[in-house]
């Protein structure tokens, strides 16, 4: 991997906002402000903030990736998909298991709502694969899926593309694979990712992000070893300068 600038490296990177409420969340922010990376609101967030917390990360100029994955019947995350392009999210996903007819009804949602605004502008709709917690052991005596976890990550890229979405969430482990079957314009976006040295926690599949990018995944998603570092600024300065 070549060498990036800040800004190049800091725009690649996703700092995962896992906290319980907007306080803690704002907190953070203030800590790392003037680093251009990306904010991922997940489920815990979102649920307690709601869409005006993802509003105030768009006044202060950050992009926003929105990590709801969205897992229903067509007609939902048709709709779903519908509100949160409103909201005007940078990125959004769904679940690659609820099939191609899933994906489709997500773009078409997007597409309505591109349609009914011309202000807004097109979100990077992404499908998750599986969960970087997934063993292969709990894939096949769990979920009741069969074979090797890569095989069944690329399957489910190769979907995505086939419904027209832009790109996939997957561990770094599968990220040329990925590129290999989709192409090197379809986004890879992969959390487990731990810098050296750094707790493994809930995840299965993790590698740095030097590996990752070497990988040529396009972006990373980092959580506790900012979140949970005595200073998250030192902590987050540090993962860049290890690409730059």
């Amino acid at each position: 991997m070549k060498p990036l600038t800040l800004e190049q490296a800091a725009n690649r990177i996703m700092v995962a906002l896992d906290y319980p409420d907007a306080m803690a969340a704002k907190q953070l922010m203030m800590q790392l402000e003037g680093i251009p990376c990306y904010m991922k609101v997940g489920m815990q967030l979102f649920y307690a903030a709601g869409p005006d917390f993802v509003r105030e990360l768009k006044d202060r100029g950050y992009r926003v990736f929105l990590d709801v994955k969205m897992h229903d019947i067509p007609n939902t995350v048709k709709g779903g998909s519908n509100s949160v392009t409103k909201l005007g999210v940078d990125m959004f996903n769904v679940h690659a298991a609820g099939g191609s007819q899933v994906l489709k009804a997500a773009m078409e949602g997007v597409r309505d709502a591109l349609n009914a605004d011309s202000k807004l502008e097109m979100p990077t709709v992404i499908a998750v694969t599986q969960l970087t917690s997934t063993s292969e052991q709990m894939m096949n005596e769990e979920i009741g899926i069969q074979g090797a976890v890569r095989d069944s990550v690329v399957r489910y890229a190769r979907l995505t593309k086939e419904a027209g979405l832009h790109g996939v969430v997957a561990s770094p482990q599968e990220v040329a694979l990925i590129k290999q079957a989709c192409g090197e314009d379809f986004k890879t976006i992969t959390p487990g990712i731990r810098p050296a040295g750094s707790a493994i926690g809930d995840q299965s599949r993790v590698m740095t992000p030097e590996q990752a990018f070497a990988e040529g995944t396009d972006y990373v998603v980092i959580g506790r070893p900012i979140t949970a570092a005595s200073s998250p600024r030192e902590a987050l300065e540090s993962i860049l300068e290890g690409l730059m």
